[in-house]
């Protein structure tokens, strides 16, 4: 964080803490509401086209994150700490901006298999 000494990043973020970065690789996964305000399409059968879907995720995921140094690649991180909570905030805000109002539920983020970060919304929930 730029906003804490050297010392103070060290104590919060311990082995995370390093000035020239280090990686991880998430894992994102997003679950689709089905509310009953949302209308299947009696052609297809689905509430929205998984290609459409894969496109989102491309746009909103893959294009903006994937091989990136989130600190100095990715714009939003240049001001916001990019920890797995933030991550999922941004992998929301992306989607929520591509996809049918509604239809977003939530984002799981896995840094590790015991680090997850569920985010709702407003709502979140570690697991």
């Amino acid at each position: 964080s730029k906003s804490l000494s050297d010392e103070e990043n060290l104590k919060l973020f311990g082995k995370c803490n390093n000035p020239n970065g280090h990686g991880h690789n998430y894992k994102a996964r997003l679950l689709i509401s089905f509310l009953f305000s949302l209308q299947i399409d009696p052609v297809s059968g689905m509430v929205i086209n998984l290609t459409d879907l894969k496109e989102y995720m491309q746009k909103a995921i893959m294009e903006p994150l994937d091989h990136k140094n989130l600190d100095k690649d990715v714009p939003y991180f240049a001001e916001v700490v990019s920890t797995t909570e933030n991550v999922a905030v941004f992998i929301w805000e992306n989607l929520k901006k591509l996809l049918p109002v509604g239809i977003l539920y939530k984002v799981k983020v896995y840094e590790t298999d015991q680090n997850v970060v569920v985010y709702k919304g407003e709502e979140t929930i570690s697991e």
